[in-house]
């Protein structure tokens, strides 16, 4: 993975531990708790790759999971460290490696695996399918992992209040109907947008059943200003919409057209890596 992308991530760790908490994120959040509480075995080994500083991680462990942390920027880990034990918890291990290095984890060593952030990252379909394909391999078999994409469709949605003065440039508009590679200088650092069609493909390709997927902004996608205003103006209203959209993210009126997208997975029982 790009040392652009580490570098991005080592400078705003703090940023990324607090950006779960802003009123619109918080859809995202507890969008993928539902699925992890829904999907997850009940007990286990979970590796969350592109644990960030973190949130998930702490999460799990509460619940008492045991987690290994692997992540490509040291800040972010060194903060998921101090968060974890300053609650008294003890994670498996802290492993500072990109996702692409995902050999440093042992074969079938865990019942499950996140990776919510990576695939955001990787330009080259290559890179993307070596992830999936290691995701694979250090899962059990029946075991379950989450992935995510970031949504070209969902995005295109976020951009009229968000970034529509690019879409002066019609051109602009129509780009965000099919996958995308940013660079730095495009996006909030280099970066991958994918559509739900292609995403599937890359993860059946690398050998997953596909239970189900999400957007994890649900109804809400696209609405920011809209839904930080009623958590200011109107909390009950706000609380009664984020619930909503948290257990409707799975709905297909709703799935294709959000920011985020995350796809639950599982290993076929009496399976092999052939990888």
């Amino acid at each position: 993975m790009s040392r652009i992308v580490q570098a991005y991530y080592d400078n705003h760790a703090d940023r990324e531990w607090s950006r779960l908490e802003n009123p619109y994120s918080r859809v995202e959040w507890l969008s993928t708790l539902r699925l992890m509480d829904r999907y997850f075995p009940d007990t286990g080994h979970i590796c969350d790759i592109g644990s960030g500083p973190g949130r998930y991680a702490i999460e799990l462990l509460q619940q008492g999971y045991q987690v290994t942390l692997m992540d490509l920027s040291s800040n972010e880990l060194a903060l998921a460290q101090k968060r974890i034990e300053g609650l008294g918890l003890q994670a498996e291990a802290y492993l500072c490696e990109s996702a692409i290095n995902m050999h440093v984890l042992h074969d079938q060593c865990c019942d499950g695996v996140l990776v919510l952030g990576p695939l955001y990252h990787l330009l080259k379909e290559e890179e993307r399918s070596q992830v999936i394909r290691h995701a694979y391999r250090i899962l059990k078999p029946g075991g379950v992992a989450l992935l995510a994409y970031i949504n070209s469709w969902g995005v295109l949605k976020a951009g009229v209040s968000e970034f529509s003065e690019s879409y002066r440039d019609p051109e602009e508009i129509y780009k965000y109907l099919q996958e995308q590679q940013l660079h730095e200088n495009e996006g909030f650092t280099q970066c991958y947008f994918t559509i739900p069609a292609k995403a599937m493909e890359e993860i059946k390709a690398g050998g997953f059943e596909i239970i189900t997927y999400a957007g994890a902004e649900s109804f809400l996608a696209g609405m920011r200003e809209e839904v930080s205003r009623l958590y200011i103006e109107d909390p009950v209203v706000y609380g009664n919409l984020l619930q909503a959209a948290s257990e409707t993210s799975e709905a297909p009126q709703y799935r294709d057209a959000t920011e985020h997208m995350v796809i639950v997975v599982r290993r076929p029982e009496n399976s092999e890596f052939g990888g």
